[in-house]
């Protein structure tokens, strides 16, 4: 990364899947720009805007939050990376 490059963080978690084993899940914030999403390695991948990241959110929380309790593999913490 050069000085004039926005810096980039990335989290990452894999989601258990019966078939596969685990599935990808990958977020990348730019600096001052966008977020991009994938979710496995198919074709299942966004960019979206802060406000659209925030909305996409809070849907998905109040959405997930109605299926219950969260299973105790998503209760880790997740350190971004820079790669």
């Amino acid at each position: 990364m050069t000085d004039d490059e926005p810096a980039r963080r990335f989290f990452r978690l894999r989601a258990p899947d019966v078939q596969r084993g685990s599935v990808a899940i990958s977020v990348r914030v730019t600096e001052g720009a966008d977020l991009y999403l994938a979710v496995g390695g198919g074709r299942r991948r966004m960019y979206l805007t802060p406000a659209e990241a925030w909305a996409t959110w809070r849907c998905l929380s109040e959405a997930v939050a109605s299926l219950g309790d969260p299973p105790d593999w998503i209760r880790v913490h997740i350190t971004p990376s820079s790669r």
